[in-house]
């Protein structure tokens, strides 16, 4: 049997084909409103500064504004639970480090970055650095290891359950050394009793004793970026001692689980751009920190791999939050 198809029929039917491209496009198109970039920690850093660089230049290309939204509380922990938890799909989270140590740390977390988050892309990254005293003993990494071997050293670190801490308590398990970890309350307290002499060695990181390391006042013997750094390049790398002491501190672009993946995938492609413009790795380079961009897969794998890390070791080392 034959249908007719009538003129205002096939106007409808023509309507309708053309409708849907534009409905496909208009579902893509994430954001429909301003973004929040929440930042677990308080304002200042250089992770906060990292993403005010960026969400100038991502929002100008987005046609959205980014809000940055600071959080502090529990280590990371309380602006981290409230975007796990949200079901808002214009909110991103910047994350770093902490997230893959405390789940070792902390029983009592309730959350799961890994099933809660989608990743977007790294953002930045920076190394720690093992410095003494500039008149002190100890003028090589040589040299700190031999003597540890047979004399106790100590080695400050900012903060018991820190990437500082755990990268000493790494060493003693890799080389098997018998370092001392004393924790102290950040950098900025630890590296005078550095420079005095108070405690052998600091593990810090080097954006934040760069000053007085360039000033003749500490003496760094190694750095755990994975290539020299362009500032100190003839201090040795911890990795001459072992791929695993490959030991860097991160940032990166995390977002909650209602965001839409095509929303996801624009954001890092955006991401990714703005990383490799000149004026921005010139702003970043201000906070002494690299840029580090990745693809979200990349960053999914990175977290996995560096939760596992440190779980390992905060479990072989019994470290425990006081």
């Amino acid at each position: 049997m034959r249908h007719r198809l009538h003129r205002r029929d096939f106007n409808r039917l023509a309507a309708g084909l053309v409708a849907l491209p534009l409905a496909a496009r208009a579902q893509g198109e994430w954001p429909t409103r301003p973004v929040t970039v929440v930042v677990p920690f308080a304002p200042g850093g250089a992770g906060n500064g990292s993403v005010r660089i960026v969400g100038e230049a991502i929002a100008a290309r987005l046609g959205q504004p980014l809000v940055v939204d600071n959080r502090p509380g529990g280590g990371g922990v309380t602006g981290t639970q409230m975007v796990c938890a949200s079901a808002d799909d214009h909110l991103l989270l910047m994350g770093s480090t902490t997230m893959t140590i405390l789940p070792a740390l902390r029983k009592d977390l309730n959350y799961d970055v890994q099933r809660d988050l989608q990743p977007i892309g790294m953002l930045s990254s920076q190394p720690l650095a093992i410095v003494t005293a500039a008149d002190g003993s100890l003028k090589s990494l040589d040299q700190l290891v031999r003597q540890a071997r047979t004399a106790e050293l100590s080695v400050g670190n900012s903060g018991v359950g820190t990437l500082s801490h755990l990268a000493t308590a790494l060493m003693n398990r890799r080389l098997g050394l018998p370092l001392l970890p004393v924790p102290y309350k950040g950098d900025s307290v630890l590296l005078p009793d550095v420079v005095a002499g108070t405690v052998q060695l600091g593990m810090v990181n080097l954006p934040v004793a760069m000053q007085l390391i360039r000033g003749g006042r500490l003496r760094a013997l190694a750095v755990t970026s994975a290539q020299p750094d362009p500032a100190l390049p003839e201090v040795p790398l911890l990795r001459s001692l072992g791929n695993d002491f490959v030991i860097t501190g991160w940032a990166a672009l995390f977002a909650a689980r209602k965001v839409p993946p095509a929303g996801v995938e624009r954001f890092s492609a955006l991401l990714r751009e703005v990383l490799a413009e000149g004026t921005v790795r010139e702003k970043f380079s201000g906070f002494g920190v690299a840029p580090e961009a990745s693809t979200t897969a990349q960053l999914r794998e990175f977290v996995q791999r560096e939760t596992a890390r440190w779980g390992e070791v905060v479990r072989a080392s019994d470290i425990r939050l006081e």
